[in-house]
């Protein structure tokens, strides 16, 4: 008797291990268990498909951009296996939580999300500014009163222009504050009169500009802010992993030969710096 409740015991207890398994993700891809980094991983980066210089998707299907390519040398570094996930970019948190990629990596605003993510090191700078036409006839942030002014949903330019603590105040002058999907859907209507002025990344208005001398940028600055990769927050040992690749390609020149192909944002980027 007393060995068949052991039996039942021991049964009772694996059915119950099997149960706690499951409910926890055990025997599954539980993205909380311990992940092996080394050759052979498949990193899989999210990035915004139409922020040109940093990422997007051009019309061939080709990706390309600055941190496409240091994400690429990260995984050349490591031997690890590329994986590209572009996305539009307000669906890039429903991405991160849903496991398609493993961070948000696509000149990604750390300030003011500081809590939201696990951080890399910031890689490169960059300040929010107004594009419009030269000649346009603003010169100065006091002449978008009355002004329809465009900007790329859930960007820092966004945020800044409906932040009580930003730049609100501005905003409340203009006629109307279009959001686009893109910036480039924005500069598009920029050029064809549709809208008065773009608010947009100085780094992402460098790109419009080297490609369109009509356009250009008021001297005033909306707000300031550093780019880093953004990784779900308990992903803190690849987060480490990427920073380690991050100095080490800083410090053998990898760095700075692609900056060097994107040279209206390599004064931006300060790995190495």
């Amino acid at each position: 008797m007393k060995k068949r409740i052991t039996v039942l015991a021991l049964a009772f207890a694996m059915v119950f291990t099997m149960i706690v398994a499951t409910s926890c993700g055990g025997g599954g891809d539980d993205s909380t268990a311990a992940k092996d980094y080394g050759e052979g991983y498949e990193f899989k980066q999210g990035f915004d498909l139409d922020y040109r210089p940093y990422s997007y998707v051009d019309d061939n299907g080709e990706n390309g951009g600055f941190d496409v390519e240091m994400a690429q040398a990260v995984c050349d570094y490591y031997g690890w296996k590329y994986t590209a996930v572009p996305f539009n970019w307000d669906n890039k948190d429903a991405e991160l939580n849903a496991g398609s990629c493993d961070c948000i990596w696509s000149g990604f605003t750390i300030n003011g999300r500081e809590d939201d993510y696990c951080w890399s090191k910031p890689y490169s700078d960059n300040t929010q500014k107004i594009m419009v036409k030269k000649d346009s006839g603003i010169a100065a942030l006091a002449d978008l009163a009355g002004k329809k002014v465009g900007v790329q949903t859930a960007t820092s330019a966004y945020d800044l222009l409906n932040d009580e603590e930003g730049q609100k105040e501005l905003a409340d002058t203009f006629a109307s504050l279009e959001v686009f999907d893109t910036y480039t859907i924005a500069i598009t209507d920029l050029k064809a009169g549709a809208i008065d002025a773009v608010a947009v990344d100085a780094t992402r208005a460098a790109e419009a500009m080297a490609a369109d001398d009509s356009l250009v940028c008021l001297d005033e600055n909306l707000g300031s802010e550093q780019y880093g990769i953004g990784f779900r927050k308990d992903d803190t040992e690849l987060c480490e992993k990427v920073n380690e690749a991050l100095d080490a390609l800083a410090a053998d020149g990898t760095v700075a030969k692609i900056a060097a192909k994107y040279p209206e944002i390599e004064e931006y980027i300060t790995l190495g710096k």
